[in-house]
């Protein structure tokens, strides 16, 4: 008989005795325990947390189906990252898998962590005692200052007809504009460069539109991810908005620590009958 649950994988870690009590009282996406799965190789010293859920929602139809389902996707996204929060918490090096990494079986999951088991291996490396810290620019200047009352309620410079004059404003205000954009694009650029110096590392995402950007007015400029020291969290957060203060018009702001899962690159899937990866 066909086993009804398929395994997701919240993340790769290390075999310790600290890993195994962070798991020990997680529940996962689909409210069943979450444990450590080991590889076929007794000597290697990786493991999968995992979780069972059910073929029924995980498996590839049901699941793009349930991308459509944002209650059921925000539901997801929060526990997925309860479980590798958790386990970063308990002070594991913690590569985090991207939502929805599932296997058809635990012996996929194993196959998985051997055949790549060296690449996995130097990432955990490289990530241990690191954190990501998530940046975003945003430019909203004050680019229309009001022009001088003329006690009509309209401001005409003198000598010029109306058409003239409203010709005059707009070219003022659009040099304004065009002023004010190259300042907040330069200042930008310096706050990039600033964290880039107080960082490991940095990945570019690609900046954010409409909804995605938030309810604050502005055009998003930097949606960047750093790679920072897990004891340097303080000294990044403060040297990046001190380098935009003062900066009229320009809006900067400083998320996590997280896990880091913009520097952790994804297993490559197993295939089996009824295995997918989101």
């Amino acid at each position: 008989m066909t086993d009804p649950n398929l395994v997701y994988a919240y993340a790769i870690l290390r075999r310790t005795p600290e890993a195994a009590v962070a798991v020990a009282d997680l529940r996962g996406v689909a409210g069943d325990p979450i444990h450590l799965l080991e590889p076929t190789d007794p000597a290697s010293p990786l493991a999968f947390a995992v979780g069972p859920v059910p073929a029924a929602d995980y498996d590839e139809a049901p699941l793009r189906a349930h991308l459509d389902d944002l209650d059921w996707m925000e539901s997801t996204v929060r526990s997925h990252h309860a479980v590798v929060g958790a386990l970063v918490a308990c002070g594991a090096a913690v590569l985090p898998l991207r939502l929805a990494t599932v296997y058809p079986d635990e012996n996929h999951a194993r196959q998985a962590l051997d055949t790549r088991r060296a690449y996995f291996l130097s990432l955990l490396d490289r990530l241990t005692g690191h954190v990501e810290l998530g940046v975003k620019i945003y430019a909203a200047p004050d680019i229309t200052p009001p022009e001088p009352d003329t006690g009509t309620g309209q401001a005409t410079p003198t000598g010029l007809g109306v058409g003239r004059a409203y010709l005059s404003v707009r070219r003022r205000r659009q040099r304004r504009n065009e002023e004010a954009w190259r300042t907040v694009v330069q200042a930008a650029a310096h706050v990039t460069r600033t964290a880039g110096t107080l960082a490991v590392d940095r990945v570019a995402h690609t900046p954010q539109r409409g909804s995605l950007a938030g309810p604050a007015p502005g055009t998003n400029l930097g949606n960047d991810a750093y790679l920072v020291p897990a004891d340097r969290v303080d000294a990044f957060r403060t040297g990046v908005l001190a380098a935009a203060e003062g900066i009229p018009g320009l809006r900067v702001e400083v998320t996590g620590p997280w896990a880091p899962y913009s520097f952790a690159l994804q297993p490559e899937p197993v295939p089996g009958p009824s295995g997918s990866l989101l």
